[in-house]
């Protein structure tokens, strides 16, 4: 007779997080260690963050990133990178960015957190003349500090308010013109700096679309033109060709832009 349901041995537990397309390789220098990071950043960058804490650990002042070998980032990889900053920061530690690639560049753009990762003295960054050593005994750079995880904060809160109409807009984008992540993170990129609208009023705008509700013309315009555009120089090829040449208008029923 065969075994009940109810007694049947359980199944093995599984890791249900997503891959992590992004590899780590560390190069000790000095009192700091130096991180070449490759491949994406998106939700799966959770799982470099104990990799990334190690690599923190082994240093004496901090982690220099080298992120230009990234190809595409989205909020979930910016919200790794300021963990890893805030982690440091509880450390008496820096965490900087010394080269990322286009992708990752106007993302840190996009949400003002490029500041937060400058080296100190760079051109731009925050200074702290009160300070010039990082003496952990010093009272002046607590209040730098303070000042610090109070920007950082908000950039966190603001990230996490707007990465879920991101992602989904782009799957809408991804499902409506046939392209691939990267690509419909390109479009989404592309309209929104040229209409100068922030990229999450951007995406909200998109996911009303698939209610009905309009979208402004020059949304509609430059969005059109990004996809003509990613679609000529493809980052991700299709196996077939009709997949990058499918789908539906921009005016069309789908109503995703």
């Amino acid at each position: 007779m065969p075994e009940p349901a109810h007694s049947a041995q359980p199944l093995a537990a599984t890791d249900a997080r997503p891959p992590c397309l992004a590899s780590v390789e560390a190069v000790t220098a000095g009192d700091r260690v130096t991180v070449v990071c490759r491949g994406e950043l998106d939700i799966g960058a959770e799982r470099l963050r104990p990799e990334l804490y190690d690599l923190l650990a082994t240093s004496s002042t901090g982690v220099d990133l080298d992120l230009a070998g990234i190809g595409f980032s989205d909020c979930a990889g910016l919200n790794v990178l300021l963990d890893l900053r805030r982690h440091a920061l509880d450390q008496g530690k820096t965490v900087t960015i010394t080269s990322c690639g286009p992708a990752l560049g106007r993302l840190l753009d996009l949400t003002g957190a490029r500041e937060l990762f400058r080296a100190e003295g760079a051109e731009g960054a925050e200074s702290r003349p009160e300070a010039p050593d990082p003496v952990p005994a010093d009272p002046e750079p607590g209040a730098d500090v303070d000042e610090e995880l109070r920007l950082e904060v908000a950039q966190l809160r603001r990230a996490m308010r707007t990465r879920p109409s991101i992602d989904v807009a782009r799957g809408i984008v991804m499902a409506s013109f046939g392209l691939s992540s990267e690509d419909a993170w390109t479009v989404l990129v592309t309209a929104s700096q040229n209409t100068n609208t922030k990229l999450h009023h951007l995406a909200e705008g998109l996911m009303g679309a698939v209610h009905g509700e309009p979208v402004a013309r020059d949304v509609r315009q430059q969005m059109a033109l990004a996809v003509a555009r990613v679609r000529e120089t493809p980052s991700t090829p299709f196996t077939d060709p009709a997949e990058r040449a499918g789908g539906p208008a921009l005016d069309s029923g789908a109503g995703a832009a």
